[in-house]
């Protein structure tokens, strides 16, 4: 089975060959995640700089709920890694049902409250005229995919703790692959503009999610889902929050805080504000190798904290960051030259103002990104330990601290504009990263986060 050929490549192979098994296709995932967003962005950059400013003001809203949610998925990956690394399959498979109730149930009835509160957030925003029309129109349509997007992320979360993360790969690559094709469709042949946007995401998730769904009850792989049999257990639902809290709390708050960046990036009018949004999703591309690491820290961290294997969890730490930093300070290097960074945004836009500004922001940010080599891996240490609130309290930080001191500083002191915006994000990153380390340092992260998980462990291996 290949879900038992992964539990041993994690918990005793080569740690090369776990990180690069489980971190390739993550970020072939995670690229193809942000694929929806740029396919989105490149269509409405055609269409004119009012879309694609819409779409930006809003997408962090977006974020926040969904990040939200998140917490919930992240904590079931943790739980259910630990669960397979102590070898206690069957609650291992308790767990996974515990977290599709609970993540369905909150996507439903937070996808309802946000479409219902969407105009007033935008008017809050400060957008009016038409990119008020388009700000509402798209998100009121878009955060209808939370059930669909849900359903995804919960295949990923039980097949990630699994270490399998192939299969969550190629369920990506057929959303992906629908939304390039619906995008032109939808807002280009029938001229549907930004409700087009909306309507291809929504439908390119659903294909997928139903596919997960059903995959997810075959009971030929190590963890399923068995709804007919679901009890909600005290101690798993206690052991979500505990894991979970922290993460959605840090996840969403970190979102509120680009929801107000964009805020600050609007008063610098539409242009400024569609060259942040393409900047950032450019970036995004850039950041996915030290995600996908990321990612694969809190698989082999999580296992083998489940198997008493600390050692081993920080071998596998100490190895991944060192491959992330390197292959990002390599890439940075390269897409900070003006040259390459401007050709790249001007895929997205053809406004020469958009593509100015686009360009600076990212030649910026490349050049610095070697530090979210140091960030991801660290998170990835303390999210597969348990230690979220570790997490949280870094994530939240980084931007409610550093990044608004920061931006604060060069708007007022240093007197540099726009500009400001983008040192604000590479100066609290940097920062951000250096503390996660430390703390690090410290071995905080070996101190056990779930102790019922401990004292049945103990019970089981007794008996």
């Amino acid at each position: 089975m290949a879900e038992k050929q992964n539990r041993d490549l994690i918990l005793s192979g080569n740690m090369v060959s776990a990180i690069l098994s489980i971190a390739v296709p993550v970020v072939i995932n995670s690229f193809l995640q942000t694929m929806y967003n740029l396919t989105d962005t490149y269509w409405l950059g055609k269409l004119g700089t009012e879309e694609l400013a819409a779409i930006n003001l809003v997408t962090p809203l977006q974020n926040i709920v969904v990040n939200f949610g998140t917490g919930i998925t992240v904590a079931g990956s943790v739980l259910i890694a630990q669960y397979i690394g102590a070898r206690q399959d069957e609650d291992a498979k308790s767990m996974a049902n515990q977290i599709f109730a609970c993540a369905m149930i909150f996507s439903v009835v937070c996808a309802a409250f946000c479409c219902l509160a969407t105009p007033a957030i935008v008017s809050w925003l400060g957008a009016d005229g038409v990119t008020w029309d388009y700000s509402r129109t798209y998100m009121q349509l878009v955060i209808l995919d939370m059930p669909f997007l849900y359903m995804v992320n919960i295949y990923a979360a039980i097949h990630q703790a699994q270490g399998d993360t192939v299969r969550p790969m190629f369920l990506n690559l057929l959303g992906i692959s629908l939304n390039m094709l619906l995008d032109p469709l939808m807002m280009v042949v029938l001229h549907w503009g930004v409700a087009g946007a909306a309507l291809a995401t929504i439908t390119a998730k659903a294909v997928p999610a139903v596919i997960a769904f059903v995959l997810l009850h075959r009971k030929s792989g190590l963890v399923y889902l068995k709804l007919s049999a679901l009890k909600f257990e005290k101690e798993k639902l206690k052991n979500i929050l505990v894991i979970g809290l922290p993460t959605a709390v840090g996840g969403s708050t970190l979102q509120l805080g680009f929801l107000l960046m964009s805020k600050n990036v609007f008063k610098y009018g539409t242009q400024a504000m569609a060259a942040y949004g393409i900047g950032n999703k450019v970036n995004g591309l850039i950041s996915l190798p030290s995600n996908g690491i990321g990612s694969a820290v809190s698989t082999i961290v999580g296992q083998n904290v489940g198997a008493k294997q600390l050692g081993r969890a920080e071998k596998g730490y100490k190895l991944s960051m060192k491959i992330s930093i390197v292959f990002l300070f390599a890439g940075g290097m390269i897409l900070s030259r003006m040259p390459i960074s401007t050709a790249i945004v001007g895929i997205f836009s053809e406004d020469a103002e958009v593509v100015r500004m686009a360009a600076d922001f990212l030649s910026v940010m490349a050049f610095w990104c070697f530090t979210n080599g140091m960030y991801n891996s660290t998170i990835g240490l303390f999210q597969g330990s348990g230690h979220t609130e570790v997490t949280m309290l870094v994530e939240v930080s980084r931007l409610w601290i550093f990044r608004f001191a920061t931006l604060f500083v060069c708007e007022t002191f240093l007197g540099m504009g726009v500009r400001s915006i983008w040192y604000s994000v590479v100066v609290s990153n940097g920062i951000s990263a250096v503390i996660l380390y430390v703390v690090y340092r410290t071995g905080y992260w070996k101190r056990s986060r779930i102790k019922k998980q401990k004292e049945q462990t103990r019970q089981k291996v007794k008996k």
